[in-house]
């Protein structure tokens, strides 16, 4: 599972630097604001805990091997890794702009 999370995450920076966007431009050349890529971020990580839950759950009736839990979770965690990482990123920068004089 970890190899369609690099494929996803390689996949978004070649979209990210073939645009030719202005970096002043509100939204991107396919009309995709930031917020609107937050949001994808963010529905796609809630999607990968929940596939982990499911998994987990069908493990624990007996219908899911081991192996496939242990998969589920790895991805649900470098999802969780990635965004607590962006998030953090993210309130630097907002600091650093707090701290700019005027």
């Amino acid at each position: 599972m970890a190899a369609p999370v690099a494929a996803n995450a390689a996949a978004a920076y070649a979209t990210t630097a073939t645009r030719e966007a202005s970096p002043l431009e509100a939204r991107g050349g396919d009309g995709s604001s930031f917020a609107d890529v937050l949001q994808t971020v963010g529905q796609q990580a809630m999607q990968a805990g929940l596939r982990s839950e499911q998994v987990a759950m069908q493990a624990a009736l007996g219908r899911a091997d081991i192996t496939d839990v242990v998969m589920a979770v790895n991805t649900a965690e470098v999802t969780l890794q990635t965004v607590v990482g962006v998030r953090d990123r993210m309130v630097q920068a907002y600091q650093e702009i707090l701290r700019m004089p005027i």
